[in-house]
């Protein structure tokens, strides 16, 4: 107890806080969805809890090392990530799971590469805008990043719509923090909403039911709607106090779908009611607020875009999993943070919370 204690002094509260309170709702949750007329040691229980312990493994690990280092291995990193994220074509190896192809089969679960590559793209546009902060003023410079950046964008669009908008959203909010123009920004948001009936019509068709069902909410039978459907039912029956942990019924009758995963803010509100869905938001939100600390008070650019882009990757994951869930954004299969079931999920949060802390250290040594 007593070095864990030491382990994170000098943490900011926030930074590891909220993710312990995350921690235990989303056990309880994976506790709820497996129950069976009893507590049930299912195998996503298992799963979420190994995951969380080695995340905690990580998150030392990274707290403790340079993050600087980084810098020194970009193009292993840039190369390495493209392949990483290629091996969801490896027959034999790839798994189609809900539509995508972007799993890799470890027989005894699975893992989703693009996750991962998440921290990794992060870290590659943070160098890369720190070192050509000046080219950012001209329509070429910011091009020229989009290029850079694109590699991985068009990889993980081909079969996970989901994933590819937490990657856009990451480099438009890491340009915008590094300095782009305002002028060019808007004329470049100008020129992206031109553009957008020209890539749907580039989606695969499932990707373009889903934002067709979307549009059209009342129609159930467009694939994506019931689920969404059920979702609201479960959230609004839920009421302000909850009908109580494990007592969950649209989960219970298998009416939810993926209740574990994409609709597990649902399941918090069928079971917790109003004020477990608030207090879900609040810690979310305390805990975007002290990464924000952290990217306010470094003096190091570098780190500073690490963390923007972390901030970006978490805050676009919690507000599209909830919306969905409530039907204001499309269905896109992207998983809520430190609570949704997944091993590489929870990896890909603890790794990027592990980096924040990092920084957090280093500014404090710089601070006093």
């Amino acid at each position: 107890m007593k070095y864990f204690k030491n382990l994170f002094k000098g943490v900011d509260k926030p930074l590891y806080l909220m993710p312990i309170v995350l921690f235990i709702i989303s056990m309880l949750m994976m506790l709820s969805t497996s129950y069976d007329n009893g507590i049930v040691i299912s195998k996503t229980v298992i799963i979420q809890g190994v995951a969380y312990v080695l995340g905690l493994f990580i998150v030392i690990f990274l707290s403790r090392i340079d993050y600087e280092i980084f810098r020194d291995i970009k193009l292993q990193l840039y190369i390495g990530s493209i392949l990483f994220l290629l091996l969801v074509y490896v027959p034999g190896l790839g798994l189609e799971l809900n539509g995508a192809r972007s799993w890799i089969n470890l027989r005894v679960t699975t893992f989703q590469p693009s996750e991962l590559v998440k921290i990794a793209f992060i870290i590659l546009m943070a160098d890369y805008f720190q070192r050509h902060k000046s080219d950012l003023f001209t329509f070429g410079g910011v091009f020229k990043s989009a290029l850079y950046g694109a590699p991985f964008i068009l990889i993980i669009l081909k079969d996970d719509l989901g994933s590819a908008l937490v990657f856009m959203v990451i480099w438009v909010v890491m340009v915008f923090y590094a300095g782009i123009g305002y002028k060019l920004f808007a004329e470049l948001a100008g020129i992206v909403c031109l553009c957008i009936p020209v890539a749907y019509r580039f989606l695969d068709t499932y990707q373009q039911n889903r934002i067709t069902a979307f549009l059209h909410p009342d129609n159930l039978t467009l694939q994506g709607n019931y689920q969404v459907w059920q979702s609201k039912v479960a959230i609004g029956s839920g009421g302000f106090l909850g009908k109580g942990l494990f007592r969950g019924t649209q989960k219970a009758l298998d009416f939810l779908p993926v209740s574990n995963s994409d609709y597990i803010f649902a399941v918090v509100c069928e079971e917790l009611g109003f004020i477990g869905g608030a207090a879900v938001i609040a810690a979310y939100s305390y805990f975007i607020y002290g990464m924000t600390r952290v990217a306010v008070r470094t003096k190091d650019d570098y780190a500073a875009l690490i963390v923007i882009g972390i901030i970006a990757m978490f805050t676009f994951q919690i507000f599209e999993n909830i919306a969905m869930t409530m039907g204001l954004m499309p269905a896109t299969g992207i998983t809520l943070p430190f609570l949704s079931y997944g091993g590489s999920s929870i990896i890909c949060c603890m790794i990027a919370l592990g980096l924040v802390i990092n920084i957090s250290l280093k500014t404090r040594d710089i601070t006093f």
